[in-house]
């Protein structure tokens, strides 16, 4: 298996390039995965990240009554599946039915298997950030990675296959995908 723990102190890295994400939540039986595109990483020790999620989400609720949501970092084959993912549940209602997820131990809610990452993250409660501005923040409590892109605390997207590489969506089905790295040592 490809799938490795991620130190929590290195977590904050594994947005921190900017990719689109998927985001998952559960609660009370009820679960769903939606795209998000606005994540960013706020801290590293503890990290720290923010999402911006509007209130007529399908998924909000989900996060701010089970008070978690996990962020997955989608790769180049998966563009597809991360424009399904930003359709409305209140229109699709079955859109996670045929997606492949698993389930980490201890955590309720479904990850999307073949991603480059994953992470679970704890809401830490702001409500005037979540109401006037439709922001939330999370601490990241659990973080995994492919070891084929992701290992040592780093991203290797140069030696990594092509199809491991993450998501960058623009608009209108427009997605880059990362590019080639850029070392400047000291």
């Amino acid at each position: 298996m490809t799938r490795q723990s991620v130190p929590l102190d290195k977590a904050f890295r594994l947005i921190n390039h900017g990719a689109s994400t998927l985001i998952s939540a559960h609660h009370n039986g009820v679960a769903n995965i939606m795209a998000a595109a606005w994540v960013c990483a706020l801290d590293f020790n503890p990290s720290r990240l923010t999402l911006v999620l509007d209130k007529s989400t399908f998924t909000r609720p989900l996060i701010e009554q089970s008070g978690y949501f996990a962020v997955q970092l989608p790769t180049q084959t998966q563009a597809e599946l991360v424009l399904k993912m930003g359709e409305s549940r209140k229109y699709t209602p079955n859109k996670i039915d045929t997606i492949p997820v698993f389930y980490q131990e201890n955590y309720a809610m479904p990850l999307v298997e073949d991603c480059a990452a994953w992470l679970i993250c704890r809401v830490i409660p702001e409500a005037y950030l979540q109401e006037q501005y439709d922001l939330f923040i999370g601490e990241v409590v659990a973080a995994w990675a492919d070891s084929r892109v992701f290992r040592d605390g780093h991203w290797h997207f140069d030696d990594a296959p092509e199809a491991l590489r993450t998501l960058h969506y623009v608009s209108g089905g427009q997605f880059y995908v990362t590019g080639k790295g850029l070392n400047i040592q000291k």
